[in-house]
C-alpha cells in the first residue's frame, strides 16, 4: 500500500540542482495525491522552465516509479520567487521600530522622542536613531546642543559613540553637519548614512531601537525595510484630511514591503488651552485617525492632545514626559509607549 510518506521517502535523495538541497527537506514537494497505482504531486521550484526543471522532474519520476505498485507519476511544476537575502540584524538590539509619517509637520519627531523616553522610564534599554536627514531635530529635543560625534577607531573600523540623555542613547545627522547646512543628498548617500547609523554605532544592548524617519516614502524608508528585520512601523498623523491622505500612502508602502504595521498615532488631536484645561478645541478636525485605522484595519495606538507645554518641551530639551508627566499629552504618550511594547511582544511571540 503506497502512502504519502512512502512517496516522500522515495524523493528524499532528489536535490534541487540550483540550491543543492533536498526537495523534501526544502519543502518543495507539495499536494501529494494517490489514486490507486497513480501518483500525482506538485513541485514548487524557483524556475518552471528550462533544462534544470526538466532534470529535476525526470529524477523525481524515476524515484517514485521505483516504488512497487506505481504505474504513473504526474508532476505539476509551479514557480516560486527566489528568496531574497535575509536582512541582517544588529547585534544585541532586540526590536527595531520605524516612526514614520506621510508628510512633515505632524509632530513625528516629538512622538518618537517622548515614546523613547517613556519606554526607558519603564525600565527598557532604548536607542533612538534620527534618520530624518532633512530635518534632524532629535538632539535639540533631547536637550543636547552642538556636539562632536565621538568615533572609536581602535577595532579597525570607525564605530560611532551615541549621545545619552533622559535614559536614551541616540545619534543624529545633526551631529555631522553645521546647524544651517542644508542636506542635498541623492539616494546612495542616504542609503549609506542610514546603514552606517544602524551598523556602525555602539548601541550596546537595546530592547528597542526607535528610528525617526524622514517624512514621505523615499530612500530612507526603502533602506530601513531592506537593511534590517523590523519589529514594525508606526505612522504618525494629525486628524487633518490632507495629513490622513499622506499617512495612508506611507502605511501602504510599509505593507507592500512586508513590514508589520504596529498602528497609527494621531497627534495634535485637539488643543487644550492652559488657562482652561477643561476645554478642548479641534483645530485640525476630529476622529480622522480612528476612522483611518478602522478603514485600513490597523490599530489606533492613541491620540495625543496639543498643549503649549508639549511644544515648549521640544524646544528646550525637556520633553513633556519628563517635564510634566501628569499632563494630558504626557499620559497619552506613555499610554502609546505601553501599547507599542504590548504590540511588539505579541509579534515576538508569534
Amino acid at each position: 500500500m503506497i502512502d504519502s510518506q512512502a512517496v516522500l521517502d522515495a524523493l528524499k535523495p532528489v536535490k534541487d540542482a540550483e540550491r543543492k538541497q533536498g526537495l523534501v527537506e526544502a519543502g518543495k514537494v507539495r499536494d501529494i495525491a494517490i489514486d490507486g497505482r497513480n501518483i500525482a504531486f506538485t513541485l514548487a521550484l524557483t524556475t518552471s522552465t528550462g533544462m534544470v526543471k526538466d532534470l529535476i522532474v525526470e529524477d523525481c519520476k524515476k524515484a517514485v516509479m521505483a516504488l512497487e505498485g506505481v504505474d504513473t507519476v504526474e508532476i505539476e511544476v509551479v514557480a516560486i520567487p527566489k528568496p531574497l537575502p535575509s536582512p541582517q540584524g544588529i547585534e544585541d538590539v532586540q526590536n527595531i521600530i520605524a516612526i514614520s509619517s506621510g508628510k512633515g509637520g505632524v509632530g513625528k519627531s516629538s512622538v518618537a522622542v517622548n515614546v523613547a523616553i517613556a519606554l526607558a522610564q519603564s525600565g527598557a534599554k532604548v536607542g533612538l536613531l534620527d534618520a530624518d536627514i532633512y530635518g534632524p531635530n532629535v538632539p535639540n529635543m533631547m536637550g543636547v546642543g552642538e556636539v562632536e560625534l565621538k568615533v572609536d577607531k581602535s577595532g579597525g573600523q570607525d564605530v560611532l559613540q551615541p549621545e545619552f540623555n533622559h535614559g536614551v542613547k541616540f545619534v543624529s545627522m545633526a551631529f555631522l553637519i553645521d546647524p544651517d547646512q542644508p542636506v542635498m543628498w541623492r539616494g546612495p548617500m542616504i542609503n549609506s548614512m542610514v546603514r552606517q547609523f544602524l551598523y556602525q554605532v555602539n548601541w550596546g544592548e537595546l530592547d528597542y531601537l526607535l528610528v525617526d524617519m524622514p517624512p514621505g516614502t523615499g530612500d530612507a524608508q526603502l533602506t530601513m525595510a531592506q537593511a534590517v528585520p523590523m519589529a514594525g512601523a508606526i505612522i504618525v498623523t494629525t486628524p487633518q484630511t490632507v495629513s490622513l491622505l499622506d499617512s495612508r500612502r506611507g502605511l501602504k508602502m510599509f505593507q507592500q514591503m512586508g513590514v508589520n504595521l504596529l498602528g497609527i498615532v494621531e497627534n495634535m488631536s485637539y488643543f487644550i488651552p492652559p488657562d482652561m484645561p477643561e476645554k478642548q478645541y479641534d483645530l485640525f478636525g476630529s476622529g480622522g485617525g480612528e476612522k483611518t485605522a478602522k478603514e485600513l484595519d490597523v490599530p489606533l495606538l492613541g491620540c495625543v492632545p496639543l498643549e503649549i507645554a508639549l511644544r515648549e518641551g521640544g524646544d528646550n530639551g525637556q520633553p513633556i514626559v519628563v517635564a510634566q508627566p501628569e499632563s494630558a499629552s504626557a499620559k497619552a504618550l506613555v499610554s502609546i509607549a505601553e501599547a507599542i511594547a504590548a504590540k511588539v511582544s505579541v509579534v515576538a511571540v508569534a
